[in-house]
């Protein structure tokens, strides 16, 4: 007697683990976010007490992509907190030091205040400002970081002292005592729900004017039509750079790019998150180790998105994790990650990162990458005390896969486009095209 014919409806659809992992990181993503808004709450109830003291310093609202960013994450590494200058940085004297090269870093500068200029005067008492000598017939003095930086200290400590005797902040939520004045920001750990978030604040100089080195970013493709134009039009911000002296930042128009990827059809965010549990959780052996931070890994995106710009790239999620891979490989194994407003700028330089270690973990990932992709109830969102129902047990209990690995198209079309990366050591290139050979042979393909 036949055994009787199973139902098409009872027979399940094996989800791919890929898509089983994302699954789960996404469950965080919610958490995540509400964790970041309460903790910005905290902050900014903080700094709108700063504004009261000393208006000089003021309140930046517009957060949502900063807590967007946080909820791609898995990792925790620091969050800047940006306090803007109520200053018209149009009408300071922006001046280079000597002439630097490009690659050895942002464009430095010193602000200073222009004797003829009307309504700074506020800007020029002794708590932030050094006067220059009686020769100088332009500039009467410069704003000096270490002075904004001290002065913002104070302010805070005064600002989280009121608003803890004002009840305006949850008791245990902030501890002035974790904030320490370092050389370019000031550390703060603020609480929220079991999660504690670690605040750099940074007093920043908005500028509207773009920097000229940024034009031909505008041109990459990859990218929604006009995006970068409107983007790198909004200029660039000015930070403390060391005592004296500030430098440009182009974080903020970083994450607006992040944020334009966001908004197309295909996996470009999702693959980004999953490279980001990954090393989190892997490569840097769950936050303990030194390593790759999400700051590379969305470079990495960024570059993946021009070298690949064609829809159909990003349709299919383990295809897109796998772009941001051979660009991963390609950048550790020359031992270049170019900046992607500024190539000429190298983000691994300096790092003081094992590059080789890094290497091995990423190809190693891209070999087998079952080891990695395994869920625990860590990976979903926590709600003290955990409890593990029977959808989470199945979540847990997953088969495993049988992945496809990337086409030799892709790597074919990287290796065309190599100059991109600024690579131009012909012995680097030969060693990553031998692998890239040896990678193609990993999905079953003859070389």
């Amino acid at each position: 007697m036949p055994a009787p014919a199973v139902p098409t409806s009872a027979m399940a659809v094996q989800v791919p683990l890929w898509h089983h992992y994302l699954q789960a990181i996404r469950s965080r993503e919610a958490q995540r976010a509400q964790d970041f808004q309460r903790a910005e709450n905290v902050l900014l109830t903080v700094l709108e007490r700063v504004h009261a003291l000393d208006p000089r310093f003021i309140v930046d609202y517009s957060r949502g992509l900063e807590a967007f960013q946080f909820a791609l994450r898995s990792s925790e590494d620091p969050l800047d907190m940006e306090v803007p200058l109520w200053v018209d940085a149009e009408a300071l004297l922006i001046e280079e030091p000597e002439a630097t090269q490009p690659e050895d870093g942002p464009e430095l500068c010193r602000l200073g205040v222009p004797r003829e200029g009307a309504g700074l005067e506020r800007w020029t008492t002794d708590d932030i400002f050094t006067a220059s000598s009686e020769g100088d017939a332009k500039c009467r003095g410069h704003i000096v970081p270490s002075k904004v930086l001290c002065v913002l200290k104070d302010l805070l400590v005064a600002a989280i002292v009121h608003c803890k005797h004002h009840s305006l902040i949850r008791p245990g939520s902030l501890n002035a005592a974790s904030l320490r004045e370092e050389q370019l920001h000031l550390s703060l750990l603020v609480s929220s729900s079991w999660r504690t978030i670690n605040f750099r604040v940074v007093p920043v100089v908005r500028r509207k004017l773009g920097a000229p080195a940024l034009e031909g970013a505008q041109q990459m493709p990859g990218f929604p039509e006009g995006s970068l134009r409107r983007i790198l039009s909004q200029g660039v911000d000015l930070v403390p750079a060391s005592t004296q002296l500030w430098r440009t930042s182009t974080d903020y128009l970083l994450t607006r790019l992040l944020g334009e990827l966001g908004s197309l059809q295909g996996h470009h965010l999702d693959s980004l998150s999953i490279l980001d549990r990954v090393n989190h959780e892997s490569w840097r052996d769950g936050g303990r180790t030194d390593g790759l931070t999400f700051g590379h890994l969305k470079t990495v995106l960024l570059w993946a998105s021009v070298l690949f710009p064609a829809p159909e790239d990003w349709a299919e999620l383990q295809g897109a994790v796998y772009r941001l891979l051979v660009v991963l490989l390609c950048c550790l194994a020359t031992r270049k990650l170019p900046h992607f407003l500024h190539p000429q700028r190298n983000l691994l330089q300096g790092s003081g990162l094992d590059l080789g270690a890094i290497y091995e973990r990423v190809e190693g990932f891209a070999s087998q990458p079952e080891a990695a992709l395994r869920i625990h109830a860590t990976h979903l969102g926590r709600s003290p005390p955990p409890r593990i129902g029977s959808g989470l047990k199945a979540l847990l209990q997953l088969p495993a896969s049988d992945p496809t690995y990337w086409a030799t198209a892709y790597f074919d079309v990287l290796l065309d486009k190599f100059q991109v990366l600024n690579i131009q050591d012909k012995d680097r290139i030969s060693a990553m095209q031998s692998i890239f050979q040896k990678t193609r042979t990993l999905g079953g393909e003859e070389s």
